[in-house]
């Protein structure tokens, strides 16, 4: 068993492995321009995330900038276990409408936070996560980390503040087209976002 925790508003992520004991990550928002997580000890098809309340928020610290947005570079980071069929995806997209839907999906999440309690069962979690950073023209305006696969985890950081939820409930459903946002910057098919196939490569 391998857990990996997500430290926000009281998120906590556990991933199991069969293969490799156990071990423990913290996983913060990225530091830097699309600097991805600290890397898990190891990952594997299925986890579970105790997760504790969370007040919803009306509007997300920063993100009445989304309409600001004009780039995002968004980077795949893969802690995978097993050798798997994915490649290097890295992509900046400057297509201000697919900019700007990504930007309010990502804000849609965090503003209708998880109050989830107890213990989450998360299969098919195949460690996928995707760190971003939103620019206004040179101005860095926001950065993310989306954990894909499993129970999917968004940790937006903006306006100074950082905050997390999982995607469930109330969340999923306000932030329903963030799979396909992401997918459309990125420009791979919706299905490949969460599963570790290849899906392009390097694109400026």
């Amino acid at each position: 068993m391998s857990p990996r925790q997500v430290r926000g508003p009281a998120l906590a992520v556990l991933l199991c492995s069969a293969l490799a004991g156990c071990g423990s990550v913290t996983a913060s928002a990225p530091a830097g321009a699309g600097a991805p997580p600290s890397a898990p000890a190891s990952s594997a098809p299925a986890s579970s995330v105790p997760a504790s309340s969370a007040p919803a928020a009306a509007a997300a610290p920063g993100c009445a900038d989304v309409n600001q947005a004009t780039s995002v570079t968004v980077h795949r980071v893969l802690h995978l276990v097993e050798p798997t069929r994915a490649g290097v995806l890295s992509k900046t997209q400057h297509d201000a409408t697919l900019v700007r839907a990504l930007f309010g999906q990502l804000c849609a999440a965090v503003g209708h936070a998880s109050a989830a309690k107890g213990t989450l069962h998360c299969p098919a979690d195949f460690g996928i996560t995707y760190a971003g950073t939103f620019y206004g023209g040179s101005q860095t305006l926001a950065r993310f980390v989306y954990g894909a696969s499993g129970c999917q985890v968004v940790s937006l950081t903006a306006g100074g503040k950082t905050q997390t939820t999982v995607m469930l409930g109330a969340t999923a459903a306000a932030a329903s087209k963030l799979r396909a946002d992401l997918a459309a910057v990125l420009e791979v098919p919706t299905l490949a976002i969460a599963q570790p196939v290849s899906g392009g490569g390097a694109s400026k």
